[in-house]
């Protein structure tokens, strides 16, 4: 079995960060470790939150792993709060990479356009480091044009998936792509450094916290199970847009989260067929 390690943080309540890529990687039939980066009350779509910052932690859990002799065929980080974190999430991807290893990397920092306000000005910058040690990178549009300094407005997906390969990522995915003004389809595009790929689905009318956790999480599921590149992307916009069709439906809890929970048969089925 595949052994995941992802670092970000953890919610208590709401379906986000380490509640989502725990039990969507562990469905696809591959071990999945956390190192959380904080632990929070609730995610921060409520009103207020509680929040612990475990900076302090995040290398003295690393030794711990280390001594113990422990391998990790994938490492996958998400939201990471600081500049500093980021520095230490460097180290230890530097520490446990092996020449299998696969690095994926969420780089959560934006979205409408904006980055989060809880985020310096040099952040991007850290952040596009951090994508330059990954084997696939995962941002949604905001955070592309973040990455690639671009205006955030009109964008040509192709070009900005080529200028996300030059940062040094081996394959780049932008999440969130219309592909007309209708507004009827939502899904992903990618590249891998020779093709390009498309994967749209029908876009539902709810808008919720976690889905680009969610896309992010099912990705590497789905490749850590075996399943390749097209057929990955393929099964993670099929699994979101199902999980948002049963959020669409389901009005009073939509503040926790997407209803990941009952499409995981729908994700699970996909992977594994031939």
């Amino acid at each position: 079995m595949k052994r995941v390690i992802t670092i970000q943080d953890f919610s208590c309540l709401g379906k986000c960060s380490l509640t989502a890529a725990l039990p969507v990687i562990s469905a696809a039939g591959v071990e999945c470790c956390g190192l959380p980066t904080a632990v929070l009350s609730n995610h921060t779509g409520f009103p207020s939150s509680h929040i612990r910052d475990l900076t302090e932690e995040i290398k003295p859990i690393g030794e711990q792993l280390k001594r113990l002799g422990t391998r990790f065929d994938a490492i996958y980080t998400g939201y990471i709060a600081t500049s500093e974190q980021m520095e230490l999430i460097k180290e230890f991807i530097a520490e446990f990479r092996t020449e299998d290893t696969v690095v994926f990397v969420d780089p959560v920092m934006g979205d409408n356009g904006r980055l989060y306000s809880a985020l310096t000005a040099d952040y991007p910058q850290k952040m596009r480091e951090l994508c330059a040690m990954a084997d696939i990178i995962m941002p949604n549009i905001t955070e592309t044009c973040l990455l690639l300094e671009r205006d955030y407005g009109e964008y040509d997906t192709k070009e900005m998936l080529r200028e996300l390969i030059k940062i040094g990522a081996g394959k780049a995915v932008i999440t969130g792509v219309q592909p007309d003004n209708s507004g009827e389809l939502t899904g992903a595009a990618a590249y891998d450094g020779a093709r390009f790929y498309e994967e749209y689905a029908p876009k539902q009318p709810v808008l919720c916290m976690g889905t680009g956790d969610l896309f992010a999480s099912a990705m590497v599921g789905a490749i850590m199970r075996g399943a390749g590149f097209e057929k990955a992307l393929r099964a993670s916009v099929d699994f979101c847009a199902e999980a948002a069709r049963f959020t669409a439906i389901d009005s009073d809890r939509r503040e926790y989260g997407v209803n990941f929970e009952q499409a995981l048969p729908k994700y699970i089925s996909e992977i594994n067929a031939q």
